[in-house]
């Protein structure tokens, strides 16, 4: 644990130092662009190291070292063709079951993603990076890595959605989901987001979301089609979390706050901020209704995202210093307080970050092909 609260307080520092929206000269690196390169690179190498040098850390680790082995055997997976070919090629690479280059491959091309999402997307870079790492979304990666890596690309792929590159947002998500088929579920999602809303179309989509109290043996019927592999397990069971209802209906209750403020003083909300908006309204509404539905909090997961990068965009639009800095400390405490909790069940099943081991100092546990 402690090694885990030091890296997010050196990664956080050391974001406290990345201006995302610095000032250019023709034909010069100035030393805020400077700075930015090195703390940059340095935040990258850091998390990088601890997740490509950890051993049977995540929930899911030695699943995954099976799977690996399954697909150099030729044998059936359910995994996606990506993932599957990315094994492949790395294996034969190696000349052997490499399964540590493999996590290093995703670890590599997650923090990448994440990073360059948030420094081109954020208007506080520091605030986001921070929520980033107190609202646990780093150390997930840790587990269900294709799955982290769909969601870095659908925080990515946010800002094709929002400059309505439609035919980069497909081909982007078409290419994760070759990693992990979950992420196709933001076309649909994030084109509804993106729409100018009516009071009376809200209206009609409240009333068709009553269909998930009545109708959920069909939608489950929906699901197991698409997903033939949920069938008589235990994915099919359900839940949601409360945690995440209070956090969209509070980050909810923020933007309703600063938006009747801003319409008060003759101001207007932007389509940035009514995506993001949507998003997070579009999350509650699946964590209330939509409950029955198999790990309905990856679906919400790719909702709720967005709010590493609307909060600091909410904040940034109070105008009074004194509110702001209220508010901003409110939002900090809030994240603080989330890290807590999250590290204090870190060694819980589902979770099982916690005891840290690297490759340097332990050996892989057997896998399942091992014990046959």
């Amino acid at each position: 644990m402690i090694l885990y609260i030091t890296v997010a307080a050196v990664t956080v520092l050391l974001a406290g130092f990345v201006n995302n929206h610095p000032a250019t000269q023709p034909y010069n690196v100035t030393r805020q662009q400077m700075c930015n390169r090195v703390c940059l690179t340095a935040i990258f190498a850091i998390l990088f190291a601890l997740s490509a040098a950890r051993i049977n850390v995540g929930n899911d680790y030695a699943k995954y070292v099976e799977f690996m082995h399954l697909v150099n055997c030729d044998s059936y997976v359910p995994t996606e063709i990506g993932f599957n070919l990315m094994v492949k090629i790395l294996y034969g690479l190696s000349g052997f079951e490499n399964f540590l280059l493999v996590f290093a491959f995703y670890a590599f091309v997650t923090v990448f993603l994440f990073l360059l999402a948030m420094y081109e997307g954020s208007d506080d870079f520091p605030l986001t990076f921070f929520l980033f790492m107190a609202l646990g979304y780093y150390f997930q990666t840790f587990s269900t890595v294709r799955y982290y890596l769909a969601l870095a690309i659908a925080l990515y792929a946010m800002k094709f959605v929002l400059r309505r590159q439609w035919g980069r947002f497909i081909v982007l998500v078409l290419l994760g989901s070759t990693f992990h088929k979950s992420l196709l579920v933001v076309i649909p999602l994030y084109i509804l987001a993106s729409l100018p809303w009516k009071k009376w179309q809200l209206a009609l989509a409240a009333l068709f979301c009553t269909t998930f109290l009545f109708l959920q043996d069909f939608y489950l019927k929906v699901v197991v089609f698409l997903y033939p592999t949920y069938e008589d397990t235990e994915y099919l069971e359900g839940g949601t979390s409360y945690i995440n209802i209070l956090r969209c209906a509070a980050v909810l209750a923020f933007a309703g706050i600063v938006m009747l403020v801003n319409k008060r003083q003759g101001g207007s909300q932007s389509r940035r901020f009514w995506f993001y908006f949507y998003l997070n309204l579009g999350a509650l509404v699946l964590y209330v209704f939509c409950s029955f539905l198999p790990i309905i909090s990856r679906i919400g997961y790719y909702l709720t995202v967005s709010q590493i990068l609307f909060l600091p965009m909410l904040l940034g639009q109070i105008a009074d210093r004194r509110w702001r800095k209220i508010f901003r400390l409110g939002v900090i405490l809030a994240a603080v307080l989330y890290f807590v909790m999250y590290l204090s069940r870190a060694s819980n099943d589902g979770v099982l970050i916690l005891p840290y081991k690297s490759f340097f100092f332990h050996d892989m546990v057997n896998i399942l092909s091992d014990m046959n």
